[in-house]
């Protein structure tokens, strides 16, 4: 069951979600669909002053993912529905998942292409959404968050232009 997290909206008034990429290209669209588990998979990782995660923090992550299908975006609910579609395991065997440098700038690169392709408001809910996986990751299990998560968390939320 999805708890939900300050900044996500109600599943009130949710319309059906388009299982097309909305005309996005593929580079686009996977950019859009690896997002949240690029950042799932960094939150939980250790790093210089941020401790171990263990499996409640996946899980927590997970759910964050999850809780995106009931979000009042068309946007944000088709990109969840791709995620859930894939079983190719892609994401797995990339070894940029955890580089921080690498997964900044591909969220600046998600916020130039929103801007350009998508309404304000699926743009808003994707980037807030997806700055909601990696707050539940730092703050899950006994770890808690620690200073170096709060600033990680900032630059995430920097480079998602939520800052």
């Amino acid at each position: 069951m999805s708890h939900p997290v300050a900044g996500e909206p109600s599943a009130a008034g949710r319309r059906a979600v388009p299982l097309a990429n909305a005309g996005y290209s593929t580079t686009e669209w996977d950019l859009l669909t690896d997002l949240p588990g690029r950042v799932l998979v960094a939150a939980a990782s250790p790093g210089p002053g941020r401790p171990p995660r263990g499996v409640a923090a996946g899980l927590a992550g997970l759910d964050a993912v999850a809780a995106g299908r009931a979000f009042d975006s068309d946007l944000v609910r088709a990109v969840v529905a791709a995620i859930y579609a894939r079983h190719d395991g892609a994401a797995a065997r990339d070894e940029r998942l955890t580089d921080v440098v690498d997964l900044l700038a591909a969220c600046r690169a998600a916020v130039r292409l929103l801007r350009r392709r998508a309404d304000p408001a699926d743009a808003a809910a994707y980037r807030q959404w997806v700055e909601s996986v990696a707050a539940r990751v730092c703050q899950a299990g006994d770890v808690g968050s620690s200073p170096a998560d709060r600033r990680f968390l900032d630059r995430l939320g920097g480079a998602l232009d939520l800052r």
